[in-house]
């Protein structure tokens, strides 16, 4: 966590400056979040709006708080998902997933020559195109040996278009006249991070949002062996790398023990609504917090070449899994 700048103990020197203002109102935000007049879009609005202007004072332990505080709202929504239910959205998608997955990262790959980004910047924004958002950057960068910058850049090219997600896709449902069924289906797929899936199908509805949740957390198992992959490829381009640990996404098991808690006990089952509305409210703080971990540094490093691919990528993903759900439906 961030602290202050230490003192100056010179005679005469002024006290340390401290960030009262912002520190007011990342605490202001958060309380705001846990009340029933917060929604996921107005929490990442309000979270980004602070750290744009006064700067988030805790910027590392916003963006800690947010990682540990998604995965714990992910297992609590278990707990109000009937396991038939995920176990259905999870197989149905299982060919869908591997076929949006392949043609987004070959897709990636063909506009990185166009525009010509950098290659690792590419495919961290491919990945996060094709799978979940920040979380598959991480995985993917930590074993290719992507640099900071490389993933800052990524990772602000995916929080523009999350954002965006969040905005656009409970209109665009509606506009298109969506049950909510395919709309969590949608969502599930063309939406980068969880936390915006969530979020935009939450505001959807609550057939939606299990919908979603199931869809997302189906393609977020992909990280493993898209991870391995990516470590191997990379150790056969530069010989000599030493080995990293793939981060294994063990949350997701957590949310299908709960989901089998939910199906197998009454009491979990009746104890279910009220669980999934702390799971939802703590998914709106977790959206703030990822808007709060924003930064002005961040955004300036986001070129119009990375950011065009992530476009590029996105439209086409949106696009094509929208025409068939739409066919299908």
């Amino acid at each position: 966590m961030a602290t202050d700048p230490p003192a100056d103990s010179s005679p005469g020197s002024a006290p340390p400056r401290r960030r009262t203002p912002a520190t007011a109102l990342l605490a202001a935000g958060g309380v705001l979040c846990l009340t029933p007049w917060a929604s996921p879009p107005l929490a990442l609005a309000a979270g980004a709006a602070l750290a744009l202007t006064l700067e988030n004072p805790f910027p590392a332990g916003s963006r800690r708080t947010a990682k540990y505080l998604l995965q714990i709202s992910v297992v609590l929504l278990g707990f109000s998902m009937d396991l038939p239910t995920v176990l259905r959205a999870g197989a149905s998608g299982i060919v869908f997933a591997a076929a949006t997955i392949l043609a987004t990262l070959g897709l990636g790959f063909l506009v990185r020559r166009w525009l010509s980004v950098d290659r690792v910047t590419s495919v961290l924004i491919s990945v996060g195109t094709a799978i979940c958002g920040g979380s598959a950057i991480a995985a993917v960068g930590s074993v290719i040996g992507a640099a900071e910058g490389e993933m800052s850049v990524a990772i602000g090219t995916v929080f523009l278009l999350n954002a965006a997600a969040l905005y656009l896709f409970p209109a665009l449902g509606h506009a298109f006249h969506l049950a909510q069924t395919p709309f969590g289906t949608w969502a599930g797929v063309a939406i980068h991070d969880i936390s915006s899936v969530v979020g935009a199908s939450a505001v959807y509805g609550l057939e939606a949002l299990e919908r979603a949740t199931a869809v997302k957390l189906s393609r977020a198992l992909w990280i493993v062996p898209l991870t391995l992959a990516a470590a191997y490829l990379h150790r056969r381009r530069e010989p000599g790398t030493r080995a990293t640990r793939v981060p294994i996404p063990w949350f997701i098991a957590l949310f299908v023990a709960a989901s089998i808690a939910r199906s197998l006990s009454p009491a979990v089952a009746a104890a279910g609504p009220a669980i999934a509305r702390v799971a939802r409210t703590g998914m709106t703080l977790t959206l703030f917090l990822i808007g709060a971990g924003l930064s002005r540094k961040a955004l300036r490093a986001v070129g119009w070449r990375p950011l065009a691919q992530g476009v590029i990528l996105w439209i086409v993903v949106a696009a094509g899994s929208l025409a068939v759900i739409l066919r299908a439906s």
